[in-house]
């Protein structure tokens, strides 16, 4: 294990202290570890556009805007072979959030997002995307399946 030193001011090391009594991590170490983990992962997917993945698109619109709610139902509808699920929430008597799991190419579903989000009146979209090897198109069952039937399907695994 390398050791590592760094220097902070006083305010951002209790703000980070708090952060770790919050989430439950034993030591400064840890949460570290964790925050260097995480933040290699985001820009490797980032950086990543070929191969699958399986995302989260969330995002807030006004739902007074004009034809934006049929706009983003549209956009979907169009890519249905991405979208797997849909939340819808209300905020308040303007603002809805929406948060839209996703799944297929990745350039595919980087570019679903970024025509979703560019429609004028969505604000604060974000993408959460998590890279997959996709394993499959053998038969095995899960559980009960009436007798003759067969049923193909694939996983999904999270890159590690």
């Amino acid at each position: 294990m390398e050791r590592i030193t760094i220097s902070i001011d006083e305010e951002l090391a209790a703000e980070f202290d708090q952060l770790i009594t919050n989430r439950g991590y034993k030591n400064r170490s840890e949460a570290i570890r964790d925050l260097v983990r995480s933040h290699l992962e985001a820009a490797q997917a980032n950086n990543v556009q070929d191969g699958h993945c399986v995302a989260n698109l969330s995002y807030v619109y006004n739902h007074h805007e004009r034809d934006l709610a049929e706009r983003l139902t549209t956009l979907q509808h169009d890519q249905h072979d991405l979208t797997v699920a849909t939340m819808h929430a209300h905020l308040d008597h303007d603002n809805c959030l929406e948060s839209v799991i996703l799944r297929g190419s990745t350039a595919a579903v980087r570019a679903f997002a970024n025509a979703l989000t560019a429609e004028s009146g969505v604000r604060h979209g974000q993408l959460n995307l998590v890279t997959v090897d996709i394993s499959g198109g053998h038969d095995h069952h899960h559980g009960y399946i009436p007798r003759g039937k067969v049923r193909t399907h694939v996983h999904m695994r999270p890159k590690t």
